[in-house]
């Protein structure tokens, strides 16, 4: 069974609006996740929200989805992640962590999905050996993240203690897909529709 767990209860401070509100090939960024995310083979996804709930929970009506909500938003990731985490099922197999700010496609997600073989703990993308996001976690490390803290790095921590039985799955320029300003926003919105066409 796959799970996704999207994180997107942040504040997006240095964006100066609310990422998950962003446009994304003419929908809102957390919705268009959503999709990619059921289209790369989930059988569960879990938004985590946070900041101006209500706002992105509107932008979510009418798509299958479980929404989660933080109300510690703004003490740190690790906080929604183990929201996230609980809030998957128990029968999860492999799940797949990803940040509102991150969106890939989901021939790509898929790939993550499959790349993590029953021996590894997680599947990671990787670019010229620098490791990315997002991440498939394998199910039976769901109780470390549920117990993920920022103060041990959250899920990079978790990552690191685990770092002898994970695979790779080559990236390429998606890697570089991440954005917390406007202006890396639109190159990013430029790069990814350019790619798909």
């Amino acid at each position: 069974m796959n799970s996704a767990i999207i994180l997107a209860a942040g504040i997006s401070q240095r964006m100066g609006t609310l990422k998950p509100l962003l446009d994304w090939g003419g929908q809102p960024l957390v919705r268009y996740e959503v999709e990619q995310a059921w289209n790369a083979g989930a059988d569960e996804v879990i938004v985590v929200l946070g900041f101006r709930a209500d706002d992105v929970s509107r932008q979510l009506r009418g798509i299958r989805c479980r929404l989660m909500f933080n109300p510690r938003y703004q003490l740190g990731r690790a906080g929604s992640l183990r929201i996230g985490a609980k809030a998957a099922s128990r029968d999860a197999d492999r799940i797949l962590v990803q940040d509102v700010d991150q969106p890939r496609p989901p021939a790509f997600l898929r790939t993550l999905y499959e790349a993590l073989g029953p021996a590894d703990d997680y599947a990671v993308p990787v670019r010229n050996g620098k490791h990315g996001h997002p991440v498939v976690v394998a199910g039976r490390l769901r109780e470390e993240l549920m117990h993920a803290d920022d103060a041990a790095e959250g899920l990079r921590g978790i990552l690191r203690a685990h770092a002898d039985r994970h695979t790779e799955v080559d990236a390429g320029d998606l890697l570089d897909l991440t954005f917390n300003t406007p202006e890396e926003y639109e190159a990013a919105r430029s790069r990814y529709f350019a790619a798909a066409r």
